[in-house]
């Protein structure tokens, strides 16, 4: 639960670009957090417990937002994808056993499953929910993605640490 919690506390501060309907916040780092560190049902169950109260109303997204209208509304894929990541990632550093292998090559599986997957069914959701074209919303998500490798970089360099302190 402090992956959910982490979540939580990311929310602050979420910088709205204007150009679409998703602001630069720090909650997906503990999405990363919740895949890198977490066994893969543990990862998602954090990640699903946020989203829970996310829709229960809990103003625990970016500018205080909740409710299930937010979930289901255009950036709702990536909410979804978040619930599905922790453990897609968590699978693959088990299968391949990444962890234990040169940081760059647990980076890479990371950023497939923790940035590219996010991004890939987040833009089909918003593509279908605000009737862009798919490549269009594809693209917007460019401008996040220095971003979110930083953040990744920092996940896995914690979890690794975390690993060799916890076994």
């Amino acid at each position: 639960m402090v992956c959910a919690l982490l979540i939580i506390l990311g929310l602050f501060p979420g910088i709205p670009l204007g150009i679409i309907p998703v602001a630069v916040v720090l909650q997906n780092l503990g999405v990363m957090l919740a895949g890198e560190i977490l066994p893969a049902r543990y990862g998602s169950l954090a990640v699903g417990v946020f989203l829970l109260l996310v829709a229960l109303g809990l103003p625990f997204l970016s500018g205080g937002r909740g409710g299930l209208a937010i979930i289901a509304g255009p950036t709702g894929g990536y909410l979804v994808a978040w619930l599905l990541a922790p453990a897609l990632n968590a699978w693959v550093i088990h299968m391949t056993d990444a962890a234990n292998k040169p940081a760059w090559q647990e980076f890479l599986w990371a950023m497939l499953f923790l940035v590219v997957f996010v991004d890939v069914v987040g833009s089909i959701w918003l593509s279908v929910q605000s009737h862009m074209p798919f490549g269009a919303a594809l693209a917007s998500n460019v401008m996040f993605v220095p971003g979110d490798l930083l953040k990744l970089g920092f996940a896995v360099a914690i979890a690794r640490r975390l690993r060799k302190v916890l076994h």
